[in-house]
């Protein structure tokens, strides 16, 4: 088994789709910074799946064989610019790409 920052995919799993209301699970890239997941949104608030965190920021994500409830938030770059510059460098590494609305995928408790 490898290193978890070597996967290619996280899956992200949604408690509820927020008109459905059924669970959904996309497959993603993702990055890590310090310890903790970051998935970027190519198209940012248009995507239906950060509509459904902003509704409910419980999730699930599975990476490897590692599966854990976090809770999901946007980062702001604003607010958070060095943040933003290291998941964008991380992401650029990593997949030769990074443009888009940043979500952190963090245990509830940090």
């Amino acid at each position: 088994m490898g290193r978890i920052e070597e996967e290619e995919f996280l899956y992200l799993t949604m408690t509820t789709g927020r008109r459905s209301g059924m669970p959904r699970e996309i497959e993603i890239w993702f990055t890590q910074v310090d310890g903790r997941y970051y998935v970027i949104a190519e198209r940012g608030e248009r995507v239906q799946w950060v509509r459904n965190i902003r509704g409910e920021p419980r999730v699930r994500v599975r990476v490897g064989e590692a599966s854990v409830a976090v809770a999901a938030r946007a980062v702001d770059a604003a607010a958070e610019p060095a943040l933003q510059a290291a998941v964008e460098a991380r992401s650029r590494q990593k997949y030769a790409w990074g443009d888009g609305l940043i979500v952190a995928l963090a245990s509830p408790a940090g």
